[in-house]
């Protein structure tokens, strides 16, 4: 059991930022131009991109355990109108051979798409970013007063779930990994009491639950539906699932873990992992896919610039280091400069995207292994990366 908890743990955890940036964020300024078409052609850059996916791989097979390695990965790039990359190397945890289009839990992810539906929502006068969530969603943890505005910027003063919440629903996950379940039952085992709103910045998933509810009560579409019309067409993306409302594609990267077993069930990494997460962590997508929608998104090119700067600065003085299902990452990445986006870690997967708006650049590694450090995957890809977008 402490290893079931610390697989669940872990997948919270990841997604934390520990550290505020020293600078205030970089609005994006104007909109991306259409994302590129043409791959990359030049045979000598790629192969140079395709050997920090085999390094990877090659540590994994010398150390597993080490944090930069991983039995499987997959990337993708996205540089401006210019061109674009996509790689794969080693294999998933059942050992079957990544492909550059296989699908992988992104967990945390989600959070990005979460926020831009509320943001857009609240544009089309849907939705009061200052009016308390209470007014859409009735619940123990909604009853502080905090504002919608603070629940995506997690300062709601709702906590996360504690270790003992996790080992509770470990077991019950565990138990039925099949089993679908609803943001409001994985919110039965959350035993905190709420904090004053305004409360410093605390990493929170419960926030999150409560935010896709309120979306569903607004938009009377499950979560799922709600996306996809809003998001996911416009941003013209393909390979992507919000589970359990959606499947996931094949080819698909299957785990091994003490919650969802070594039996597929069709979702990743099971259908009581994916849909206990809902708003917090459930999707599912490609590379090419995470890093199209981060060009998307913070090239301004599915909501204004305007909206666009608030999820990046989430309050108006930016002082915290999340902000509106978004985590800036001040130049902790390598050389290209400030990047946006967020982490994701499930059961067998983590996961990071990455935008840096100066470079026009977007970029998605996922590994088939949960629980590494992938910022340190991210900042050798991008060195990596680095002479072929400069200048």
């Amino acid at each position: 059991m402490r290893a079931l908890v610390a697989v669940l743990l872990s997948a919270v955890l990841v997604g934390c930022s520990t550290s505020a940036p020293k600078t205030a964020p970089t609005p994006v300024g104007r909109e991306f131009p259409a994302p590129a078409v043409a791959a990359l052609d030049d045979g000598q850059a790629a192969a140079k991109l395709q050997a920090v996916l085999d390094e990877v791989v090659a540590l994994f097979k010398t150390t597993p355990g080490a944090e930069t390695a991983a039995r499987g990965v997959t990337a993708a790039v996205i540089v401006g109108d210019r061109w674009s990359w996509t790689g794969a190397a080693g294999a998933d945890a059942l050992g079957e051979t990544l492909r550059p289009s296989t699908e992988m839990a992104t967990a945390s992810i989600t959070k990005t798409f979460v926020a831009a539906e509320v943001l857009r929502l609240a544009e089309a006068g849907r939705i009061d970013l200052n009016a308390p969530l209470s007014r859409y969603v009735k619940h123990r943890l909604t009853a502080n007063g905090a504002t919608v505005r603070q629940y995506l910027a997690m300062t709601a003063g709702v906590p996360d779930f504690l270790p003992s919440d996790y080992e509770k629903m470990a077991k019950d996950l565990a138990g039925a990994p099949a089993r679908r379940w609803t943001a409001r039952q994985a919110l039965k085992y959350h035993t905190s009491a709420p904090r004053k709103p305004g409360s410093p910045y605390s990493y929170s998933n419960a926030s999150y639950l409560l935010v896709g509810m309120a979306i569903e009560a607004v938009t009377k579409k499950p979560l799922a539906l709600a996306l996809r019309n809003d998001l996911v067409k416009p941003a013209g993306l393909r390979r992507i699932a919000f589970q359990d409302g959606e499947r996931p594609q094949e080819p698909i990267a299957g785990s091994k873990s003490e919650v969802c077993g070594t039996i597929p069930d069709g979702f990743i990494p099971c259908r009581s992992v994916a849909s206990s997460s809902a708003a917090a962590g459930s999707m599912a997508a490609d590379a090419a896919t995470v890093a199209r929608w981060g060009y998307q998104l913070y090239g301004a090119r599915v909501l204004p610039a305007a909206i666009v700067d608030q999820l990046i600065s989430g309050s108006p003085s930016g002082s915290s280091e999340y902000g509106l299902g978004t985590m800036r990452f001040s130049s902790t990445l390598g050389p290209l400069g400030d990047a946006f986006g967020h982490r994701g870690n499930a059961p067998g997967y983590t996961s990071l995207l990455a935008v840096i708006p100066t470079r026009r650049l977007s970029v998605a590694v996922l590994l088939a292994d949960g629980n590494k450090n992938v910022d340190a995957v991210m900042t050798k890809f991008l060195t990596a990366l680095a002479p072929l977008v400069q200048g």
